[in-house]
């Protein structure tokens, strides 16, 4: 079961380019303007950043399974745990219709998460500029907490994923699917970006995640029976 929950955080990952692309796509192309290495070794500053980008997901996605299963432990009861996968169905299917661009309600989530926000961005200027790859580390780890619907989806998944280490890994095969998105953006491939951006490749992973959300509401609601 890790290998399909992997394989699709990778998925919504993948395609989520297009929302990746206008939430991080300043930022991600700020990272490589004005270093004073080589434009042929920018890439490691890209790497450094979403080396610590995908770390802030790693362990959002530690500290929210953690606390949910050691919760579920305490109260001995499993029916909060089931309404809780039910919730992280949901949720999979808003981010599908989302990517889908079918509905747009998503970006009313990422609403909730710009109050904590706006006291971390004023932190991020104190590595600027990035003069070393090294910064890009810690800068990178701050704007992995950027208000994100697509983060806050998967994490009500990871949330429900039964260990700290199963959450952990799902937001990191997550970070994992937007790589290809950030170094587009970094690198200016053109072709990529075609490719991440196609409305038939997003449209068809979209129903990929629609269906796996309605698959796992399923099985939570026979549960409660």
């Amino acid at each position: 079961m890790i290998e399909l929950n992997f394989l699709t955080a990778l998925i919504i990952g993948l395609t989520g380019a297009g929302h990746c692309i206008s939430m991080c796509g300043g930022i991600a192309a700020a990272v490589t303007m004005g270093m004073p290495d080589k434009p042929q070794h920018h890439w490691i500053y890209l790497l450094c950043y979403n080396l610590g980008r995908i770390s802030a997901y790693m362990i959002a996605g530690l500290i929210v399974s953690q606390a949910v299963a050691q919760a579920a432990t305490l109260s001995n009861s499993s029916s909060t745990l089931i309404l809780l996968r039910i919730l992280a169905s949901i949720m999979m299917i808003i981010l599908g219709l989302y990517i889908g661009k079918w509905w747009s309600g998503l970006t009313y989530i990422e609403r909730i998460g710009h109050r904590i926000w706006r006291y971390i961005v004023p932190i991020t200027k104190y590595f600027l500029p990035l003069t070393s790859p090294f910064k890009a580390i810690p800068f990178g780890f701050l704007w992995g907490w950027l208000p994100c619907g697509l983060v806050y989806s998967t994490l009500t998944w990871a949330a429900v994923s039964g260990s700290a280490i199963n959450g952990m890994t799902i937001m990191l095969a997550f970070g994992l699917g937007t790589l290809p998105a950030m170094f587009a953006i970094g690198t200016v491939a053109d072709k990529l970006k075609f490719l991440l951006q196609n409305s038939y490749f997003k449209r068809g992973n979209a129903l990929f995640i629609i269906i796996y959300g309605m698959h796992t509401g399923y099985i939570a609601i026979n549960q409660i029976w």
